[in-house]
Parts: structure tokens; sequence; C-alpha cells
């Protein structure tokens, strides 16, 4: 499991990375613009100016999607949700980076101004953000190519869905008691089934269980994990799911860690 913790703290400093890169590159396209007056400023302080509050709001940002990843799976609904609940605090980072540095005024009224002018840099912050993660590849290693599903693989589990769903793309599926939720990129559906059932229906598809109550398809994997004993799984679409030490060697096989 060292190997694993070893790989995850590589993608997550890559990650990281490659976030401050960005952040950094936002910070001197504000400085050369120079928006909201700050083309006023001395050149040198208008830069210092904008890389602390891109840097530091987009840091911001970045970490409140992260933790809110896990609960809110849909992207874009979850950037908008992030833009709207970090504005108060990049505001206030704004507002007394505008006091130390430029001796403007620490007041309620600047703070309410600064509210409509942080919210869109925000929200687009993290829009690009998320545009360039999902052109990134999310991994170098060679791995072995997963083919695609034979279709008679799934056709015994998917006549049990929607017909919304029954032909759309296969991407988790998550065991409560004597139901299932089956995570697809047409939606979220319960349907009656115990998980065992659903695993004996798909043990031919290109998939595998992860965790006691979770399968996921393989051709859904985007990232995984590994730390302290536990992993987590990126899916299409945002999905996190939970990896345990049971089936870890599964996904080593497959060329994950």
């Amino acid at each position: 499991m060292d190997g694993w913790a070893t790989g995850w703290e590589e993608r997550a400093a890559r990650r990281w990375s490659i976030d401050i890169a960005l952040l950094v590159a936002f910070g001197l396209l504000m400085g050369f613009l120079g928006p909201f007056a700050s083309e006023r400023l001395p050149v040198m302080g208008r830069y210092v100016y904008w890389m602390i509050c891109m840097v530091g709001g987009g840091l911001i940002g970045v970490v409140a999607d992260d933790l809110l990843r896990r609960r809110m799976a849909r992207t874009w609904r979850r950037i908008a949700v992030v833009s709207v609940l970090m504005t108060p605090f990049v505001s206030l980072l704004v507002l007394t980076t505008e006091h130390l540095l430029i001796g403007g005024p620490f007041d309620w009224r600047s703070y309410q101004r600064l509210l409509w002018q942080v919210w869109p840099i925000l929200l687009a912050v993290l829009v690009v953000r998320t545009l360039v993660w999902r052109r990134l590849p999310g991994r170098i290693e060679t791995r072995t190519i997963v083919a695609p599903p034979l279709p008679e693989a799934e056709a015994t589990f998917r006549r049990r869905l929607s017909a919304k769903r029954r032909a759309a793309r296969l991407i988790a599926i998550e065991a409560h008691d004597h139901y299932l939720k089956v995570h697809t990129d047409a939606g979220e559906e319960l349907i009656t089934l115990r998980f065992a059932d659903a695993l004996n229906e798909l043990a031919r598809a290109h998939g595998w269980r992860v965790h006691r109550s979770w399968w996921v398809a393989a051709d859904a994997v985007e990232d995984v994990r590994w730390r302290r004993g536990a992993g987590e799984i990126r899916l299409a679409g945002g999905l996190v799911t939970p990896v345990s030490r049971t089936y870890a060697p599964t996904l080593k096989e497959a060329g994950w860690f």
C-alpha cells in the first residue's frame, strides 16, 4: 500500500501544481488588463495585488470545490454552488488586500461592491479550471486498454432500467439495502434488486466491484487515489466512489496503482 500512497501523493502534487499555475496565469492576465480601475496603480503594485487576489481567492474556490465533490457529483451545478458560497470569503480577502496594499476603505459599502465584482471572476476561474482538467489526460502511465462492453454482457441488467436510461452509458451501481442506485450519463435511477444479483448479471461486463456496496464500469474510471489505507475513484460526470482495501488489488491488476 505504500507504493499506492506514493502514487496518490504524486498525482495530488501534480494536480496542485497545475491548479496553482492556472491561477498564476489568471493573476498575470488581470495584472496586465488592470480592470476595476487597478490600472491606476504602479505596475508592480498592480501585479502584486492581482496575484494575491487571484491565487488566494482561487485556492479558496478550488479547495471548496474538492470538498464538495463527494456530496455533489454534478460538475456544473457544484461549480455554481461553490462560486456563490465562496464569494463572501474571497471578497473579504480582496477587501483586506485593497486596504493593506492600496489603503482602500475597509467598510460594509466597499464589501458589498466587491461581492458583485468577485462572483463572476470566481465563477469564470472555476469554469476554466474544470475545462482544463477535462482536456488533460487523467494519467500518463501506460495501462491496459478497456474494450467496450459486449452488448449481451449488460443486457439482462439493462432491462431492469427505465426506457430513458436503458441505452445510457453505465457508470456505477451503489447498493442501498434491497435497492440499487444506478448511475448513468442520463441520470440516476433506483431499482429493486439485491447487490449480489446485480453482480451476477454483470459478471461478464467490463467493470469491478471496488467496495462492499459499489460496482463501477471500467470505461467510466478517470482517476484512482489511495492514501492511508483508503482509496477513491473519480468517475465520468464527477462521481466519486470509495475503494476498500479488500478490492484494491483488482484495481492494481488493472494498472491504476
